[in-house]
């Protein structure tokens, strides 16, 4: 197995101030990980309060941006719903540059109609036509250069001589684009993605998923190894099993159950899985923290996980 970046990946509106999300970033600095994610969400879900409330994912990564220096900073997904897409490209390019180029982009159709009904937020039936277009527009925006303007005139957004600006730090931010379907996905993917993500998926239903995109990639005229592949998955280590026990009674789960599904376990068992994952073809995993308050479980993963990765 060749090295795997790992990378934290939170879920804030299950329950977390920004206070919380600011010491668990400084954490995943601190413990040598690669990177800090997000989801960007307004509504738990399940059978949690989710108190105090949520929180907004590109307020808080500005946050993060000027309280951390090295980890990489973004979202999994940001909902293509929540935002118009000039304005996301001003937000992700301001937040850019106050990363000093630490940001990453993680942009998804939305999902979860709970959330827009409690919030007021529209939940137009068709999606996936909207993130096409918004991907266009927030790409086209960045890439226009300074002096001249960018324009849309598309089915569900129309933007007329705009200056493009601001521009972001990096020459270009990394955009990722995630899910399971069979040919739209892997198209849009193909397109504008820089990386591949399968969330909670199983290592053969990934490789089956990477191939697609990889496929996908050729026939847009680009190298399949162009994009970065990577997965999604809870978990849940122990030192020993009544720790793994524990940790998974505190996030509602059943260890059978996180075995089949996630990374749980000793870290021999978790570093045997993500050798699974490595064979499909991924190089990066997002570790979904569900409890954000266990920091020993941090250091546990990075010093008996992420030390045996390379």
């Amino acid at each position: 197995m060749g090295a795997m970046d790992l990378r934290i990946f939170t879920e804030p509106q299950q329950g977390a101030t920004y206070d919380t999300l600011l010491t668990v970033a400084k954490a995943t600095e601190d413990l040598g990980f690669d990177a800090f994610f997000r989801s960007d969400h307004y509504l738990h879900m399940g059978d949690v309060d989710g108190l105090p409330g949520p929180t907004d994912a590109w307020i808080t990564l500005a946050g993060l941006a000027r309280e951390t220096r090295r980890i990489r900073l973004g979202t999994l997904m940001t909902a293509a719903t929540f935002r118009l897409p000039g304005v996301l490209a001003i937000q992700v390019a301001q937040v850019d540059q106050m990363s000093g180029g630490r940001v990453e982009l993680g942009l998804g159709a939305g999902w979860f109609e709970e959330e827009h009904r409690a919030y007021g937020i529209p939940f137009p039936k068709e999606k996936f036509a909207r993130l096409e277009e918004q991907l266009a527009i927030v790409t086209g925006l960045w890439q226009t250069p300074v002096g001249e303007t960018f324009g849309h005139d598309g089915a569900h957004y129309q933007l007329v001589d705009s200056p493009g600006l601001p521009k972001p730090a990096q020459s270009k931010v990394p955009v990722l684009i995630g899910g399971l379907g069979a040919t739209r996905t892997p198209r849009l993917a193909a397109r504008y993605a820089d990386e591949f993500n399968m969330p909670f998926a199983s290592p053969e239903d990934s490789e089956r998923q990477f191939g697609r995109v990889r496929e996908a990639a050729e026939a847009a005229g680009r190298k399949g190894d162009d994009l970065v592949y990577s997965n999604a998955l809870v978990v849940c280590v122990g030192k020993d099993d009544a720790e793994v026990a524990r940790r998974a009674a505190a996030i509602g789960r059943e260890v059978g159950e996180l075995k089949e599904n996630g990374l749980a376990g000793s870290p021999a068992e978790v570093v045997e899985k993500i050798g699974r994952y490595a064979e499909a073809g991924a190089s990066r995993l997002y570790l979904q923290m569900l409890d954000l308050n266990d920091l020993d479980h941090l250091e546990l993963i990075s010093s008996q996980v992420q030390a045996q990765l390379g």
